[in-house]
């Protein structure tokens, strides 16, 4: 029998529980959020990822990402 949840983990994002699909690579995850990958800042695992290794970063179970907006203007 199929058992959906199987690949699908929690990760923390901003403190809050997301549910994320196993393989996810991060600018997709990002997206699936509702967030433009050109517009934020990302902490993972408490370090800021380079935007360089977002193409190649997988989300695992319990990863732990802060996601910061960057807001334009004058």
């Amino acid at each position: 029998m199929f058992d959906p949840s199987a690949d699908t983990f929690s990760v923390l994002v901003n403190g809050e529980s997301q549910s994320c699909r196993a393989g996810t690579l991060l600018p997709v995850f990002l997206e699936s959020l509702g967030l433009n990958p050109r517009l934020v800042a990302v902490e993972y695992n408490g370090e800021i990822l380079h935007r360089q290794l977002w193409e190649s970063t997988r989300l695992r179970p319990n990863d732990k990402l802060e996601i910061v907006t960057i807001v334009g203007g004058g």
